[in-house]
């Protein structure tokens, strides 16, 4: 799996840990969408993603096939 792909995997499974938090628990967790959703936009205008250096240091990435990304 890319680099690319386990960030939107992740994104993607955060957004959904929340609404079922703020679903089940409390409604306050609806700020932790919110952190996600800004984290996303900045790290568009930045190029700068916290969850990629992460995911790099652990080497996640380096099985997939240079210019593969989207495929």
């Amino acid at each position: 799996m890319s680099l690319e792909r386990a960030v939107m995997a992740f994104a993607g499974t955060m957004v959904l840990l929340s609404l079922a938090l703020t679903y089940f628990f409390s409604p306050w967790w609806m700020l932790f969408t919110a952190f996600i959703g800004v984290n996303l936009i900045q790290s568009s205008f930045t190029g700068f993603c916290p969850a990629a250096k992460v995911m790099r240091a652990l080497g996640v990435g380096r099985d997939a096939a240079p210019g593969c990304h989207f495929r």
